[in-house]
């Protein structure tokens, strides 16, 4: 035993130099000795969101870190495109899962590694599953992705009766992204800094095209995409009601097939599924070294909250969103944004819109329940004094629902809600949680706001 407790100090020796005395740029917090290294190893436990490029290199610089209990989450499976980057995979592991394969991996190559895989979607997941983590780090390609991450852990906070968060209860989550030569790291503890919500017009909106082009004479591959996605899927009905999911393999599979046909109706070469895939999610190509970078500032972060060996990415030391550009040279900035007092996922907040009596209910949620929600296909339902409590006004997720409630799409809101001021719960695939949404009448008509 003496001999392997040597071996592994030696292992770890440069990490241990870290732990094992104070100095001037320690955290508050900070506890030099073995309570802190056992704690590393042994009791905290690491959930790393994604397996593709970012998190390979996060789960490879966590484990050589020391954190040995990390869980691993990943719907995907791999493709023989995803092998000049995502180095945990070989060849012969083209069609596995990516959790399962890269958590073999790292448990075979590093010592006393215990990395469980779990090959599912995170919606899959409940709050029980994510409240028993100590952190969370985020290797997603996706903004709808990360705002269910975002809306999940911020739902997990308990707060005292004087508005305090109660201690633990806000696990702090580290965002990593890239996109091309550029990527960010973004440190969010629930409750105390911005949430991803907050911070979510900075992120550029989406790529359109115009419809007529998508409907008449297409040019490029991504016009075929574009309008299998936007116009093929509603008419052709695949799937039935079931709206487009493009993390779903056999949606995607659809897609391709039909912006495939497109193309070589217009003699339009270039349309593959990666590429179906890259422009129905709007997906940028992977960089191999941007991934690495952002994915060692993860870790040193995760590392830094870990054990307060040092601060944390905080408004107080500079900021806690760090943004790299790596296209002309190499330049950081690390900044710090504002908490939104009335963000509807961190602060909790009901949306405030004001809407004419008489708009349809098609019409409010055609207006996507305001730009502060971004919904993309919303449920709504209000308060009521039947057993259930409430009356559900559209539901689009439940085949026998939307059959039940599509009528009510041309009745307006004013026959729902009497008087100004009264809440919608609203439920949403790019929500983990219901939010509200509170109505304030106006006096001109909806004629008027065309």
């Amino acid at each position: 035993r003496g001999r392997e407790m040597s071996i592994d100090a030696k292992r770890w020796e440069d990490l241990y130099k870290l732990l094992e005395r104070p100095g001037p740029l320690t955290g508050e917090n900070f506890i030099p000795g073995d309570d802190t290294k056992e704690m590393l190893h042994d009791i905290i436990r690491v959930l790393v969101v994604g397996a593709g490029g970012l998190g390979c290199e996060l789960l490879k610089d966590l484990t050589l870190l020391g954190f040995l209990n990390i869980d691993v989450i990943d719907m995907d499976t791999i493709e023989v495109t995803n092998l000049n980057r995502q180095f945990l995979f070989r060849a012969k592991d083209v069609g596995s899962s990516k959790a399962e394969t890269a958590a073999r991996f790292v448990n075979e190559r590093v010592k006393g590694a215990k990395v469980t895989p779990h090959f599912c979607k995170i919606q899959d997941k409940d709050a029980e599953f994510f409240g028993q983590f100590q952190i969370i780090v985020l290797g997603l390609d996706s903004l709808e992705a990360r705002r269910w991450m975002n809306d999940m852990v911020c739902s997990l906070i308990q707060y005292e009766e004087g508005g305090s968060v109660v201690a633990g209860s806000n696990i702090p989550m580290v965002d990593g992204g890239t996109e091309g030569m550029a990527g960010h790291v973004n440190v969010i503890y629930p409750g105390v800094t911005p949430c991803f919500e907050c911070i979510l017009p900075l992120f550029p909106p989406q790529i359109n095209f115009p419809m007529c082009t998508l409907a008449d004479i297409p040019r490029t591959p991504a016009h075929c995409v574009e309008w299998a996605k936007q116009l093929e899927w509603d008419r052709a009905k695949p799937f039935g009601e079931q709206a487009l999911e493009c993390d779903d393999p056999r949606h995607m599979q659809w897609l391709y097939q039909a912006a495939l046909a497109r193309a070589e109706a217009h003699g339009i070469e270039g349309v593959t599924l990666k590429f179906t895939q890259g422009v129905a999610k709007r997906i940028i190509p992977a960089i191999a070294a941007t991934n690495a970078i952002v994915a060692a500032v993860c870790a040193n972060e995760v590392l830094k909250l870990a054990t307060a060996a040092a601060p944390h990415m905080q408004a107080s030391t500079g900021g806690h969103y760090m943004m790299y550009q790596g296209g002309e040279g190499v330049f950081t900035n690390t900044m710090a944004h504002e908490r939104h007092a009335d963000c509807p996922v961190c602060s909790r907040a009901a949306v405030r819109i004001e809407v004419p009596r008489d708009l349809t209910v098609a019409q409010l949620i055609n207006m996507k329940a305001d730009t502060r929600l971004r919904l993309r296909n919303p449920a709504l339902s209000v308060a009521a004094s039947n057993a259930a409590g409430m009356k559900t006004i559209y539901n689009p997720h439940v085949k026998s629902m939307l059959l039940q409630t599509t009528p009510n799409l041309d009745t307006t809101v004013g026959t729902w809600v009497a008087e100004s001021g009264v809440e919608l719960t609203v439920d949403d695939p790019v929500m983990a949680t219901q939010k509200q949404v509170a109505i304030h009448f106006k006096e001109q008509s909806s004629m008027d706001t065309s």
